[in-house]
């Protein structure tokens, strides 16, 4: 074969083709920029799957920086899975990690995101924004799923399953699990429940879905939230028909005095966004206004992520016919297993079931009895107590990081869960600073989309995704914006 003659597969991308112009870099941030650029001609179409990237070498001379800068923006891309090292073949371009978007429909610009007001695919468009660090809320620490454990376990599982194991089951989902998370709700939670009485969900949305139909069935039409309180939650209530009325959270959790509505939704273990637990005289006055025909749906949010105070026990423990309790594994494991549960007063049982049943039929069974199969082994509390050291550390070193460059910021919720609020004793659009903040490559939420009431500017900043540097380095950067 002649080498000297190129081959139709051979479709190496020189940088004159994305004419990049080195002298457009932020100083210090050379590697980020460059990852960027090329991100975003995969993105558009400009390198195909199948290209390959220049060597990292040729490159770095043509940009005149040194390799280190090339060889760093080719790594982050690798981790994003935008190209594939193949050995003698080079760097070649394996595709676009989300799929195609068409601008018009899904603009990832940051004025775009940080419209105003948020829109209903504003978390989508956020996700896919792209930015070098994720500071968002709600995502555990993805890197230390349990795969190992998981494939043992699904091995385990497909070894003694039956043929019928195949077909349709149970709307309420498999027996296993459902026993399995009755025993954990027992032991982690203080819920004692019956197997029989656990609906698996996809997840804590979908739980929030089927009890709007429930309560508009019911005569329930108004459903509470709290101020501020999660801006997702409240989407999925309004696009079902049911109003949220906002009611204030301070330090001790909602006030039970301002409750009108004959219903009202509840983050009690670790509140979103402001990280407070529903205190002892709160918990108190919400039981009596429960017990006098008030209704609580109970979303058990971050319930196992505790670090400097002892458990709360569930609402669902010592009212179990005035509340509708749901969590899932989305932050113990993965939001990407779809995995929770419901369980309802005794009246709604049916209907809960019915619900699921039209819905979807139930979830697909295997994830289910993997599921069941690490809670039951002891693996999902070896997981637990794992997860705890290391989102300890990453909340350690988000204080430390705003403590040095954001000095000013009050910060709040540090005792628990997946994220910190701040806020700023300032005149200040959090709106602005976090579309700045993405600018710079860095992902948050600003508060204000989690209030339907004035409050003080802030930001709901996420650990849990991310590392200890990235953290520090987002934090600065945070800084940076705000100057």
């Amino acid at each position: 074969m002649n080498r000297s003659k190129p081959e139709a597969s051979d479709r190496t991308i020189g940088s004159d083709f994305l004419q990049l112009d080195i002298g457009a870099a932020p100083a210090g941030g050379r590697a980020d920029w460059l990852a960027q650029r090329l991100r975003q001609a995969i993105t558009d179409g400009s390198l195909p799957a199948g290209s390959r990237l220049p060597p990292t070498r040729v490159l770095a001379t043509d940009l005149r920086v040194s390799r280190g800068v090339v060889t760093e923006a080719y790594r982050r891309l690798v981790e994003d899975g935008h190209v594939a090292g193949r050995g003698r073949a080079g760097t070649v371009v394996v595709g676009v990690t989300d799929a195609p978007v068409h601008r018009a429909t899904r603009p990832t610009r940051t004025g775009t995101v940080f419209g105003s007001p948020p829109g209903a695919d504003v978390f989508d468009t956020l996700r896919a924004a792209a930015a070098r660090i994720d500071l968002s809320p709600g995502v555990p620490d993805l890197t230390a799923f349990p795969r190992t454990a998981w494939l043992r376990a699904e091995r385990a599982v497909l070894a003694e399953l039956s043929p019928s194991a195949f077909g349709y089951g149970d709307p309420r989902g498999t027996p296993a699990l459902r026993l399995a998370v009755a025993r954990w709700l027992a032991r982690y939670r203080g819920i004692r429940v019956d197997a029989d009485e656990v609906v698996v969900v996809a997840g804590v949305a979908q739980a929030l879905v089927l009890l709007a139909e429930i309560l508009r069935a019911d005569g329930i039409t108004e459903l509470a939230v709290e101020d501020p309180g999660s801006l997702g939650a409240r989407q999925h209530l309004n696009h079902l028909g049911l109003t949220t009325p906002p009611v204030a959270v301070d330090g001790d959790g909602i006030r039970v005095s301002e409750l009108r509505a004959p219903a009202v939704l509840l983050t009690p273990a670790h509140q979103f966004p402001t990280g407070v637990v529903l205190g002892g005289e709160r918990r108190r006055e919400l039981i009596r206004w429960a017990e006098a025909g008030g209704l609580v749906v109970e979303d058990d949010y971050d319930a196992e992520h505790r670090y400097d105070r002892p458990p709360v026990p569930a609402l669902r423990s010592v009212l179990p016919e005035r509340v509708c309790y749901t969590g899932s594994v989305s932050k113990l494991l993965a939001p990407a297993l779809r995995v929770g549960w419901a369980l309802v007063p005794s009246r709604y049982s049916s209907a809960l079931v019915d619900a699921k049943r039209y819905a979807d039929l139930g979830n697909a069974a295997l994830p289910q009895l993997v599921l069941a199969h690490l809670m039951e082994s002891g693996e999902l509390e070896r997981q637990l107590r794992f997860v705890r050291r290391r989102h300890r550390r990453k909340r350690d070193a988000m204080i430390a990081a705003i403590t040095t460059h954001l000095p000013h910021a009050l910060v709040h919720g540090t005792a628990a869960g997946l994220h910190l609020m701040i806020t700023f004793d300032a005149d200040l659009s959090d709106v602005d600073l976090a579309a700045a903040a993405l600018a710079l490559g860095v992902k948050t939420q600003p508060l204000s989309w989690h209030r339907q009431r004035p409050g003080p500017p802030g930001l709901v900043l996420g650990y849990g995704a991310s590392t200890t540097t990235e953290i520090t380095e987002g934090v600065a950067a945070i800084a940076d914006a705000l100057r």
